[in-house]
C-alpha cells in the first residue's frame, strides 16, 4: 500500500483532507511536532526527525504553512529530505493571486512553489481562493467593534473540504507540475460577505466598506485574488455559515 506523509495535517484543511485520504484506503501519516495515533514526530522548522518520517513513503502532501515567515525554509528542509528518500510525488497546496498580490506572505508561497518547481522531486501544485473559514475569522475577529468593517473587494470562498477532495485526487494521480486554480461557486463582495455573516449570527451592526491605500489592496481590488471562468466549488458561503451556526447565512 502507497504511504502518504501529510503536513499541516491538524490544520484546518489538513483534518478533513486526511480524513479524506483514510476514507480513500490510503495508508496516510501525519507529520506532527506531538505525538499520537497515526502521527510520525518531525519538525520542518529545525529539521529533527524529517529524514525518519520518510522513510518508506511515496507522497508527500504538504499542507503546513506558517502567517510568520518561514514557510521558504521548511519547504527547503522537506525537498532536501523527499529528494534524499526518493519521493516520488509532492503535491503543494497554495493560493490564487500570488504572482500580483505583494502580501509578503504571498510572495513566501511564491518562492515554495519556485523551488517545488526547480527540485528533482515531481510535484504538483494546486492553487485555491480563500476558505470560507478565513472569511468567518476576519468578521469574528471584530467582536468588540461597534460596526462590521468588510473590504471593498470581491472575494471566491471556497469550502476546506472541497479543496481537501481535489487534493486527494491530485495525490492519486501522476505529477503534471502547475494544474488549474480552484475557487468557490461565488464571487461576493466583503460587503455581502458581511450581510451574510450579520444574519447567520443576528447582528444588528452596521457595515462600514474599507478600503485602504497601497498595492496590495488595489491587487485585491482587481480581482487577482479570484479565478475565472467556471467555479470548482459548489458549497456557498450561507451554506457554510448554516451548518456551522445551525442558522440561515
Amino acid at each position: 500500500m502507497a504511504v502518504t506523509l501529510v503536513t499541516g495535517g491538524t490544520g484546518t484543511l489538513g483534518r478533513p483532507t486526511v480524513n479524506r485520504l483514510r476514507d480513500d484506503g490510503q495508508e496516510v501519516r501525519v507529520l506532527s511536532r506531538q505525538a499520537g495515533a497515526g502521527r510520525v514526530v518531525g519538525d520542518l522548522a529545525t529539521g529533527a526527525g524529517i529524514r525518519e518520517a520518510l522513510v518508506g513513503v511515496d507522497a508527500v502532501l504538504h499542507l503546513a504553512t506558517a502567517r510568520r515567515p518561514g514557510d521558504a525554509a521548511a519547504t527547503r528542509i522537506l525537498l532536501d529530505a523527499a529528494i534524499d528518500a526518493g519521493v516520488s510525488h509532492l503535491v503543494y497546496i497554495s493560493i490564487v493571486g500570488i504572482d500580483d498580490i505583494p502580501l509578503a506572505y504571498y510572495r513566501e508561497k511564491l518562492e515554495c512553489e519556485r523551488m517545488i518547481a526547480a527540485a528533482p522531486v515531481p510535484h504538483t501544485i494546486l492553487r485555491a481562493t480563500q476558505f470560507h473559514d478565513l472569511m468567518a475569522t476576519i468578521f469574528a475577529a471584530q467582536t468588540y467593534s461597534p460596526v462590521l468593517f468588510a473590504p471593498s473587494i470581491s472575494v471566491q470562498p471556497i469550502a476546506v473540504d472541497e479543496v481537501g477532495g481535489r487534493l486527494v485526487e491530485l495525490v492519486d494521480s501522476a505529477p503534471v507540475g502547475r494544474v488549474d486554480d480552484i475557487g468557490g461557486p461565488e464571487k461576493l463582495t466583503g460587503g455581502e460577505l458581511a450581510a451574510k455573516w450579520k444574519a447567520a449570527k443576528g447582528s444588528r451592526r452596521a457595515v462600514w466598506p474599507l478600503r485602504l491605500p497601497g498595492m496590495t489592496f488595489q491587487a485585491f481590488a482587481s480581482g487577482h485574488n479570484v479565478v475565472p471562468g467556471e467555479p470548482f466549488g459548489r458549497v456557498t458561503f450561507s451554506e457554510y455559515l448554516a451548518e456551522r451556526f445551525g442558522a440561515p447565512g
